[in-house]
C-alpha cells in the first residue's frame, strides 16, 4: 500500500522555505564589512592621517628653506613660525584669537540654520517660491562674501551687527541649497505615505522631509561653515576696529602690515586649525552616524 505524506509535514517543510527566504532577505539588508571599533582605534584612524600629512607638509617646508630658492622675509623657516606661535600663546594672545573668531563664526552659523533651514524647505516645496528664490540663492552662495563688506560698514558701522550680516549672507544659501538638494532625492513615495497616515505640512517635515533629506542636509550644513568661516575672515580682514576685538582675521592683517611673514603663515596655521578641527569633531561624527544609520558603511 503506498505511503502518504502527512499534512502537517508539508506544511512545516514550506514554513522552513519561507523562514529561509526570509532570512536570505535579511541578510541582504544587513550592512556587509561593519565592524565594531574601539574609541580609541576610531580616534587613531581619524586623527592620525592629518597628523601625518601635517608632518610631511612641515618636512617638505623646511626643506624648501634650506634650499634658500625665497628670501626669508618670504619663505621663513617652521622654527621661526613655531616661535610665534609660542610667543602668541605665552602671552595668551592666541586664545583672545581663536575665540573671538570660533564664536562668532557659530553663532553666525547657527542663526543660518534657523534661517536658512525654512527657506530651504519653502523653495523645495513650493514651486513658485523655488522659481522666484531658488536663481537668487544660487547667484548668492557664487557671490565672493567679502563683496558685502563694504556694504555692511556702512550699513551697520564697524560692529558685530556688520560681521553678523556678512556670516548669515555666506552660510543660509548654502544651507537652503542643500536642503533643497535633499528633499529632492527624496522617493516620492514618502511624502505619500505621510499624506495618507493624515500627517500635517509641519509634521511631515518634521518626520518625513528633514530625516530623509538628511544626508544633502548635513552636506549643506558642512558647506554652510565653510561659507560662515571664510565670511567671517573676509570681514575681520576689513572691518577693523577697537571695538571688534582681534580675531584671526585682524591677526593675519595685522602680520600683513607689519610685512610678517611669521604672523601671516601662523593666522593662516589657526584658520585651518580651526576648520580642520571642526570637521573632525563636529562633522566627520555626524556624518558617520547618519550613514551608519542608513547602512552605508562603504565609505566610513
Amino acid at each position: 500500500m503506498p505511503r502518504l505524506d502527512r499534512p502537517d509535514a508539508g506544511a512545516s517543510a514550506a514554513e522552513e522555505a519561507d523562514e529561509a527566504v526570509g532570512a536570505g532577505l535579511d541578510s541582504l539588508d544587513t550592512p556587509t564589512g561593519e565592524r565594531r571599533e574601539s574609541r580609541g582605534k576610531r580616534f587613531l584612524r581619524g586623527f592620525v592621517p592629518p597628523l601625518v600629512f601635517l608632518v610631511l607638509l612641515v618636512v617638505l617646508w623646511q626643506i624648501l628653506w634650506a634650499a634658500a630658492f625665497w628670501p626669508e622675509a618670504m619663505l621663513p623657516s617652521p622654527l621661526a613660525v613655531w616661535d610665534e606661535l609660542v610667543d602668541i600663546t605665552s602671552t595668551g594672545e592666541i586664545f583672545e584669537f581663536v575665540w573671538t573668531s570660533v564664536h562668532r563664526a557659530a553663532l553666525g552659523f547657527l542663526i543660518g540654520v534657523v534661517i536658512g533651514t525654512p527657506l530651504g524647505l519653502l523653495v523645495a516645496k513650493v514651486r513658485i517660491v523655488r522659481s522666484a528664490v531658488g536663481p537668487f540663492l544660487t547667484g548668492l552662495q557664487s557671490l565672493p562674501s567679502v563683496a558685502w563688506v563694504p556694504a555692511a560698514i556702512l550699513w551697520f558701522g564697524l560692529n558685530d551687527a556688520s560681521i553678523y550680516f556678512v556670516v548669515l549672507l555666506g552660510s543660509v544659501p548654502s544651507i537652503a541649497n542643500g536642503l533643497v538638494s535633499g528633499i529632492d532625492q527624496i522617493p516620492p513615495i514618502l511624502p505619500r505615505v505621510g499624506q495618507v497616515m493624515g500627517a500635517s505640512r509641519f509634521s511631515a517635515a518634521r518626520h518625513i522631509l528633514l530625516p530623509a533629506a538628511l544626508p544633502g542636509f548635513l552636506a549643506g550644513l558642512k558647506q554652510g561653515w565653510a561659507f560662515s568661516w571664510r565670511s567671517l575672515m573676509a570681514a575681520e580682514l576689513i572691518a577693523l576696529s577697537p571695538a571688534l576685538g582681534k580675531g584671526l582675521g585682524a591677526y593675519l592683517n595685522e602680520g600683513s602690515s607689519f610685512n610678517s611673514m611669521e604672523g601671516v603663515i601662523s593666522a593662516i596655521f589657526l584658520i585651518l586649525l580651526v576648520g580642520v578641527g571642526i570637521e573632525l569633531l563636529v562633522f566627520r561624527p555626524l556624518e558617520r552616524s547618519v550613514l551608519r544609520a542608513r547602512g552605508l558603511t562603504a565609505s566610513l
